[in-house]
C-alpha cells in the first residue's frame, strides 16, 4: 500500500483525512483533483490522539461514526479511498545514499536498513515507503515514509468498518504537498493543527524539508491536565472564538461528530451561556482562575512554537534557495488568517510575506461545498 504521493490520477478519487480535530472527506471527478464534494465533522478531544504507538484511536464507535458519515456523504458507488492520516503518526525522512538499487524489491531493505537507527520504533515492525526525489551520479535522494504497523493498522480499520477500503495511505502533509505538483515556484506550506504543526517545502514536485513539531511538547499537555480540577475540561471564557471549542465538547447527535450546520446559532448561544457561568465561577474560584491562567499560557506557548517552526523553516528556505519565501501556503485547522495573525504579532518577515490558503476557488467545482467548510481542512483530501 502505498505511504507516499503518487500520479493524481492513479490514486482512488475519493479520500478522507482522520485529524484530531476532525474528519473531512472529498471526491474528485478528474486527475486534475477539482474537487467536487466535500463533507467534514469535527471530532470530541480525545477521539483521535495520533502517535507513534497504538493507541491512536481513543473511541473507535465514534471514529468510525463519523468516517462513515463523511464518506457516505460525498460516494457515489466508490468503495476505494485514500485514506489521509496524521503527520504525528508517521515518520517523514529524507535521506541520501551513494547508491540504491534500481528494483525497489532489493531497494526497501536498504532503506529499511538505514531507518534502524533513525526511526523511534522498530523498523522491522514498520510499514515502510520510499520515493526517489532526484538521482545524479554519486548521489541518491530518497524521501521515505515509515508507520509503526499497528498504528496504521488503526486508521485503516477505521475505514474499513466504515464500510470503504484504503486504496492508497498517505500522511497529512506530503499529501497537501501532492496538490503542489503544478508549481514549479518554490513554496513554503504550513499544515498546522491543535496538537501538531509540519512545515514542508516543496519546489517543481520535490521535497526539500519536511518537519513536524509536537505541540504537546515540553510539558505543555501535562502542565495543562495537571493544574486541571480532576475530569473537568479547562474553561473558556472568550464567547467570541469558543462556539466551536464548545460544539466539539458537547457532541449535539450523540456520535461525536457535528455538522457544519450545527455550529451557528445555537452553538455561539451555547457558548456565550458557558462562557457567562465561567466568568462568574472565575471570580469566585481562585482554582478556576489559575486554570484560566494556565491555559492562556499553553496557548501562548504554543503559538510560539508554531511561529518558530515557521521561522526555521524560512531560514532553511532562504540558504537552500538564496532567497525569502514569498508566499507561505496554509494547510491544517488553524488557518491562514490565524497563522497571518501570529507571524504578524511575532514579527515575522518584516511583514513582507504573505500567508495565504493553500486551497483556492479553482480547486473546487462550483457548490461542491459551502462557505462554512475551512479551506485549510481540504488540502489534504484534495491533493490525495
Amino acid at each position: 500500500m502505498a505511504l507516499l504521493p503518487t500520479t493524481l490520477g492513479t490514486r482512488p478519487r475519493l479520500a478522507v483525512e482522520i485529524r484530531p480535530e476532525g474528519v473531512v472527506a472529498a471526491r474528485a471527478e478528474d486527475a486534475q483533483a477539482v474537487v467536487s464534494a466535500v463533507a467534514f465533522g469535527v471530532l470530541a478531544e480525545g477521539v483521535i490522539a495520533p502517535g507513534l504507538k497504538p493507541g491512536n484511536v481513543g473511541n473507535v464507535p465514534v471514529a468510525v461514526a463519523a468516517v462513515k458519515k463523511a464518506l457516505d456523504a460525498v460516494a457515489l458507488k466508490e468503495r476505494y479511498t485514500t485514506l489521509v492520516v496524521p503527520d504525528a503518526a508517521v515518520r517523514v525522512l529524507l535521506l541520501d545514499f551513494d547508491s540504491l538499487p534500481a528494483k525497489a524489491a532489493e531497494a526497501l531493505p536498504v532503506v529499511r536498513f538505514r531507518l534502524k537507527k533513525l526511526l523511534p520504533f522498530d523498523s522491522d515492525d514498520a510499514v515502510i515507503s520510499y520515493q526517489i526525489m532526484s538521482s545524479i551520479r554519486g548521489s541518491v535522494h530518497v524521501l521515505a515514509v515509515a508507520v509503526p504497523r499497528d498504528v496504521l493498522a488503526e486508521y485503516e480499520s477505521l475505514v474499513r468498518e466504515a464500510g470503504f477500503e484504503p486504496g492508497a495511505v498517505l500522511p497529512s502533509t506530503l499529501a497537501a504537498c501532492a496538490g503542489m505538483a503544478e508549481i514549479d515556484a518554490a513554496a513554503l506550506l504550513v499544515n498546522a493543527g491543535d496538537r501538531s504543526v509540519t512545515t514542508a517545502i516543496v519546489q517543481g514536485g520535490v521535497l526539500l524539508l519536511h518537519r513536524t513539531v509536537d505541540l504537546q511538547a515540553e510539558g505543555l499537555h501535562e502542565r495543562m491536565v495537571a493544574a486541571a480540577l480532576a475530569d473537568q475540561t479547562l474553561p473558556l471564557i472568550d464567547a467570541d472564538t469558543s462556539a466551536g471549542e464548545w460544539a466539539r465538547q458537547e457532541p449535539l447527535n450523540g456520535y461525536g461528530v457535528i455538522d457544519d450546520h450545527h455550529i451557528s446559532e445555537q452553538a455561539a448561544l451555547e457558548a456565550d451561556l458557558l462562557a457567562q457561568k465561567i466568568a462568574a465561577e472565575v471570580l469566585a474560584d481562585p482554582v478556576l482562575e489559575l486554570d484560566v491562567e494556565l491555559e492562556a499560557q499553553r496557548l501562548t506557548a504554543v503559538e510560539r512554537e508554531v511561529t518558530q517552526a515557521v521561522s526555521v523553516a524560512a531560514a532553511y528556505f532562504e540558504d537552500t534557495l538564496e532567497a525569502p519565501p514569498g508566499v507561505v501556503l496554509a494547510a491544517g485547522t488553524m488557518g491562514a488568517d490565524v497563522l497571518g495573525r501570529l507571524l504578524r504579532e511575532a514579527g515575522f518577515g518584516d511583514g513582507e510575506i504573505r500567508v495565504r490558503e493553500m486551497i483556492e476557488p479553482a480547486m473546487l467545482v462550483g457548490g461542491a461545498v459551502s462557505s462554512r467548510v475551512p479551506h485549510g481542512w481540504m488540502a489534504g483530501v484534495r491533493g490525495h
